[in-house]
């Protein structure tokens, strides 16, 4: 891979991995409009590795709390401080789990196409504003139940289809279930890793079994550069929720549902994007 195209993979995967506008779509999308090569298996891996590490750090303190009182409540039988959190985040995981076990294959076949992208884009851009608009906001992720934590779950696995935003719609779940934004952005950044483990166990375990030569300078520096941009994003989304909500995640979403469609639909405008964005990148 070229320099310039693992920077702005890296970039891309760890800019949008936390934010509601999808990262499957944008690594979907990018390559296409740039007319780049698929950057394949093992750069995915790497920046998932990459934005991992971000939401690890970023959350080490509260990530330490949950561990010791999880273990804590399997000793006593009973929770106690941050276990009920530690307990959602993993009942959370079980629908994408399986919903990436039985559909995962069919969703990379048949679903991983601009129409499919544009149509959630738009689609769940619009329930994100709807349901940011008219939910209470006045609990916290500390104040879920199992049963609030498998809702945000389900909702999780809708994800798998590109263009939804695991992000988004496990925001969009929280907000449905009273969170406020930035507690609906904590559980979802908090979700997110066993989500992120798992899939990019799958991924691994897939790059073991292949015989394609790897650049593990390529995938070291994609990983660093993942990890610091997906760090900065995690800081700054949070405190920008705080201040201005979703709004601002609603337009892009339905901005670049519109140009997909466009693009897209019609092949000129396509060619035409593409001559001006490698230019730009070039």
């Amino acid at each position: 891979m070229d320099l310039h195209h693992i920077i702005v993979l890296a970039l891309v995967q760890g800019l949008t991995e936390f934010l509601p506008i999808s990262s499957s779509a944008h690594l979907i999308l990018v390559p296409r409009f740039l007319n780049w090569p698929d950057q394949g298996l093992a750069f995915d891996v790497a920046v998932h590795v990459g934005t991992l590490a971000a939401v690890l750090w970023y959350f080490r303190s509260q990530l330490s709390r949950m561990g010791v009182d999880w273990l804590a409540s399997i000793r006593r039988g009973h929770k106690t401080g941050d276990s009920t959190l530690a307990w959602s985040v993993l009942w959370g995981t079980v629908p994408v789990g399986l919903a990436g076990l039985f559909f995962g294959d069919y969703v990379t076949a048949h679903l991983r196409t601009p129409l499919v992208i544009a149509t959630t884009t738009i689609g769940f851009g619009i329930l994100l504003w709807w349901v940011d608009r008219i939910a209470a906001h006045d609990r916290n992720e500390h104040q879920i139940t199992w049963k609030d934590a498998m809702f945000v779950g389900c909702a999780q696995a809708i994800a798998l289809i590109p263009g939804t935003s695991r992000s988004g719609v496990t925001i969009t779940a929280a907000l449905v279930m009273g969170l406020d934004p930035v507690a609906a952005a904590r559980l979802s950044f908090l979700m997110s890793i066993p989500v992120i483990v798992l899939a990019g166990g799958l991924e691994t375990h897939s790059l073991l079994e292949s015989t394609v030569p790897i650049d593990w300078r390529a995938l070291l520096f994609g990983s660093v550069v993942s990890a610091s941009s997906a760090y900065l994003c995690i800081h700054y989304f949070l405190k920008l929720v705080q201040s201005v909500g979703m709004m601002p995640f609603v337009i892009y979403r339905l901005v670049l549902g519109c140009v997909l469609l466009l693009v897209f639909l019609e092949p000129a405008p396509l060619a035409w994007l593409q001559d001006h964005a490698q230019l730009l990148v070039n």
